[in-house]
């Protein structure tokens, strides 16, 4: 079978190279197709608030964790469609942007020991992190570089934002580098709408009732989708395949990429010793003490195997059943108030429990990645600048759907452990986006319209819709912004700040 492992290039930003990759970034911005966007969070505080039944208090204990938390490193992926290319081809450009609260704030252990194990840096953190203040602009904050008027580029750039469970890292990203947050979710939503007019989408509810994988945690759907791809481009199958390309960074820039590999395990079928844990929602509370797999490319496996054997399963009992029939009416059949055979109760009761289960899987409360003990969201990544002299200029590699970067320095860096870091889970993010928008599109650059505008909501039937309503009124902060974003006048909002 064809190999889907991929080597992707990450750059590093913080405060000794913000500047300088500036230029850069801002142009992935304007010339993408799209944003794919994550957070790593120092904590979220207490869960039961953050699911709790009411939509409006879950609101509000988010807006509580945004205010007393911060964002520690913020990934940008930005996906560029090539014309002209194979199928849909994208250029991908990753940033993993190192933050430092210029306030004080919450941070809990369980996040902390969470981050460490999955490589993150806390000593450069507080010795290069990009600053940034909460809440409304303060001084000269709109002018000049720095992370507010970075993310008022994201605004200007108008491109499709896309998350994985996105609803905390809007709440944060509004919180930390745009204004106070609106006390209620509907002046929240109405600003959102406005903020990002080319609309939002969210992944996890695309995996949820657009793809209807097993799992929809972050990992499991991303490789599952991109195998799904590998396993269409070796059948021939007809119809658009994802390809990517990665930018060959040289000289200076090389020594800001980290190179995240995402490799396929290929061990035995046999029988697979897999944590249901953490096979069900992409996190164990025993971590790396776990005695069992957290593989993921095993458990995809297991239950493509668990599926196909329950398909093969049904078969087999509607071909018994038909045969059954059959026989029953060229023999008169048997009286109609006969009881059934032992054998027949066993099996029809084994249908019932297998339909059961069945149901269970389908529909199963899957928790995400930001319900996990700590945060687990992805890292800002930035983009080269062409305008570089020549030494700097990326080169692109011809694009496959394993895409590798050929960097010489590919195999020699020492790679971080695991692949939870903001800026390649932002990746995975758009790779998603990528491949579930070429299966529902509806016409070109349609993405996903089901999904446009809404989003994941634990323990819910029906998502957050992203909209203003003739009941809610935009924030007068927001419309300040609004104002400073597209440098024009907006009508004054009569909605509570």
């Amino acid at each position: 079978m064809m190999s889907s492992s991929l080597v992707v290039p990450v750059i590093d930003v913080q405060s000794n190279n913000f500047k300088e990759l500036w230029p850069a970034i801002v142009l992935a911005f304007k010339t993408s197709s799209f944003i794919a966007l994550d957070t790593e969070l120092s904590g979220l505080g207490a869960r039961k608030a953050l699911l709790a039944e009411s939509i409006e208090d879950r609101y509000k204990a988010i807006c509580h964790a945004a205010r007393t938390r911060s964002i520690l490193s913020l990934g940008l992926a930005c996906y560029k469609k090539l014309e002209g290319k194979a199928d849909s081809t994208y250029l991908v450009q990753v940033y993993n942007l190192t933050l430092l609260c210029a306030e004080e704030y919450v941070i809990e252990p369980q996040s902390v020991q969470f981050l460490v194990q999955h490589g993150f840096d806390f000593n450069k953190q507080y010795a290069q992190g990009v600053p940034y203040d909460k809440g409304n602009d303060k001084g000269g904050e709109p002018q000049g570089v720095n992370m507010r008027t970075l993310f008022v580029e994201l605004l200007r750039a108008n491109k499709p934002l896309v998350l994985h469970n996105g609803l905390i890292d809007l709440i944060f990203l509004y919180q930390c580098f745009y204004a106070h947050l609106p006390e209620k979710l509907g002046t929240f939503t109405a600003d959102l709408s406005q903020m990002f007019p080319a609309g939002i989408y969210d992944t996890k509810y695309a995996t949820e009732y657009e793809l209807r994988f097993t799992a929809s945690y972050l990992e499991y759907t991303y490789k599952k989708c991109k195998l799904d791809n590998s396993r269409s481009i070796e059948t021939a199958q007809d119809g658009p395949h994802v390809f990517l390309e990665f930018c060959n960074y040289t000289g200076r820039l090389q020594s800001y990429v980290d190179y995240r590999p995402c490799i396929d395990s290929h061990s035995s079928d046999g029988p697979l010793n897999i944590c249901v844990q953490f096979s069900a929602y992409g996190w164990c509370p025993s971590g790396s003490r776990c005695p069992m797999s957290h593989d993921t490319d095993l458990i995809i496996r297991q239950d493509e195997k668990s599926k196909e054997d329950k398909r093969k399963k049904r078969k087999r009992r509607k071909k018994k059943k038909a045969a059954k029939e059959e026989e029953e009416e060229e023999e008169d059949g048997p009286p109609q108030d006969k009881k059934a055979h032992v054998e027949d109760m066993d099996e029809d009761g084994e249908e019932k429990e297998e339909q059961k289960e069945d149901e269970k899987v389908d529909g199963k409360f899957t928790a995400h990645d930001e319900e996990m003990p700590s945060s687990e969201t992805p890292a800002a990544e930035s983009h080269s600048d062409p305008d570089k002299n020549e030494s700097d200029a990326p080169q692109t590699h011809d694009p496959t759907p394993d895409a590798t970067n050929k960097s010489p320095k590919a195999s020699e860096r020492k790679v971080e452990g695991g692949t939870h870091r903001a800026g390649f889970d932002a990746f995975m993010t758009g790779y998603i986006f990528a491949f579930a928008s070429i299966r529902n599109a509806e016409g070109p650059d349609s993405w996903i319209p089901a999904c446009a505008n809404k989003l994941y909501l634990s323990g819910k039937s029906v998502p957050l819709h992203i909209a203003k309503s003739t009941f809610s009124k935009s924030s007068r902060a927001h419309m300040t912004k609004m104002e400073q974003v597209w440098r024009k006048q907006f009508p004054k909002a009569d909605g509570n700040a």
